[in-house]
């Protein structure tokens, strides 16, 4: 088959990878414009861009996915199928093109955590295994006909940047085996519609700085999820003397109601730094404060001097 490929950050290019090493025909690669970034300003081409320049496929970069002579350009590839991981919104013009249609590699279990933030959501939920999902893609996002999933368990001490991993790697084995049976005639689609009878839909929609900040009066396990989800990235914030504070890594001891406050820390200011929760405490592991690199715990306490406790 004559496969277009859609994507962007290094988790779609595990996928394309995988699609080169298992000998399909990747025609053409579809992906970003460069975009300035740095205190340069230097342009910036995507990791998909990369890793098919290096392996002389070639790119397109759309600004606008519906424009005539981008649209024009694709259809000349006379695709058999397209593969999207972690790329932008299509239009139907673009999506219903080849005759197999459009397959989207999606980082959950779906129908669950549908959005742009499944890794992070998942773990900020306490969810104990996600996985990935190949769908035939349709006009309303991450609904479409399921092809094949598989399941990843996440272990208490794991971060997004962990399940990110994890589940790149996975994702890719996943669309290989998809292709296969795509290829053998053995792919029976499934709506998702007839999965959603018997549960709660948890959705994951876009994170923004203000659904990072920890709010120290909610519970302690809920807090250490938080962090653990927005790990590395963009990373849990709180205010530590009138400087933000992000929290990348930490670990948490469960304390009976007491009289401290939420909010207010302990420390030895050598080895710990400890904020109370509604129920317990967060010790912080590894830490950046604003206008400082990121440190470990006994490195930061090394340099500061605390004004007030």
């Amino acid at each position: 088959m004559r496969i277009i490929f859609m994507g962007t950050p290094d988790f779609a290019v595990a996928t394309l990878e995988a699609l080169l090493h298992a000998g399909e025909n990747v025609v053409a690669v579809v992906t970003v414009p460069d975009k300035p970034a740095g205190r340069g300003q230097k342009l910036h081409q995507s990791a998909v861009k990369v890793f098919a320049e290096k392996h002389e496929i070639p790119v397109l970069q759309p600004v606008k996915l519906r424009d005539e002579a981008f649209l024009a350009e694709l259809a000349a590839f006379q695709a058999d199928l397209q593969v999207v991981v972690a790329f932008r919104m299509l239009p139907e013009v673009v999506w219903n093109m080849p005759a197999n249609g459009t397959i989207n590699v999606h980082a959950s279990l779906l129908p669950q955590y549908r959005g742009a933030a499944p890794i992070n959501h998942a773990i900020i939920n306490g969810e104990k295994e996600s996985g990935v999902t190949t769908f035939l893609l349709q006009q309303e996002i991450d609904t479409g006909n399921i092809l094949k999933a598989t399941k990843v368990a996440i272990a208490d001490t794991d971060n997004a940047g962990i399940l990110h991993d994890q589940l790149m790697h996975a994702g890719a084995a996943l669309l290989i085996d998809t292709l296969a049976d795509l290829k053998a005639g053995k792919l029976t689609p499934v709506a998702q519609d007839a999965l959603l009878a018997d549960i709660t839909l948890k959705h994951a929609p876009k994170i923004f700085k203000e659904h990072c900040q920890i709010d120290w009066n909610k519970d302690n396990q809920e807090i250490y999820n938080l962090i653990r989800g927005l790990s590395p990235y963009p990373a849990a914030f709180t205010s530590l003397e009138g400087k933000v504070l992000k929290i990348y890594e930490a670990t948490q001891e469960t304390l009976e109601e007491g009289s401290y406050q939420a909010g207010t820390f302990l420390t030895d200011e050598k080895t710990y730094l400890k904020f109370h929760s509604k129920n317990g405490l967060i010790s912080i592991r590894s830490l950046q404060l604003e206008g400082k690199k990121k440190m470990e715990i006994v490195e930061f306490l090394r340099g500061y001097r605390f004004t007030k406790n």
